[in-house]
């Protein structure tokens, strides 16, 4: 389970670096949808790395960031991620508060996998929005990564 994890966090880590730099690199005006949700995907990650720490986090799921900067938080949440992975029991539950205070217990393994999930969800709606104005999307599937 944890080299599986391991991998995801890889993946991740990796498509969230080139959707930043395509973004950072971009000649166009980017469309505010695509930045709103790479700094949604990037601080969802940093905000549960934090609930599975148990420690306060400082930032919001809908903060806006400066794209540098969330090159340097998504390299700071993989190498979380991976401590994470080394040191917590995934079958642990842990209850937490979401961003409207509703209170929800899961296990780490489901965080984990939440996580994973939820950026690969919210890279395919930049590669959308994307599209819509213009700009090439980059193919940020599991199985291209594994080619």
């Amino acid at each position: 389970m944890k080299d599986f994890f391991n991998e995801m966090f890889e993946y991740t880590f990796h498509f969230n670096e080139m959707v930043l730099n395509a973004l950072l690199s971009s000649e166009v005006t980017l469309p505010e949808k695509s930045l709103k949700l790479i700094n949604h995907t990037i601080n969802a990650h940093e905000i549960w790395n934090h609930r599975i720490e148990e420690k306060p986090c400082a930032t919001t799921v809908w903060a806006m960031r400066d794209l540098t900067e969330l090159k340097q938080i998504n390299k700071n949440n993989y190498n979380t991620s991976i401590e994470i992975l080394e040191s917590y029991d995934f079958s642990k539950a842990l209850s937490y508060k979401n961003s409207k205070g509703d209170k929800y217990t899961n296990t780490v393994k489901d965080i984990l996998f939440h996580i994973v999930n939820h950026s690969t969800y919210h890279r395919g709606q930049i590669a959308t929005d994307c599209k819509e104005h213009g700009i090439t999307p980059l193919v940020t599937d599991y199985i291209f990564y594994k080619r």
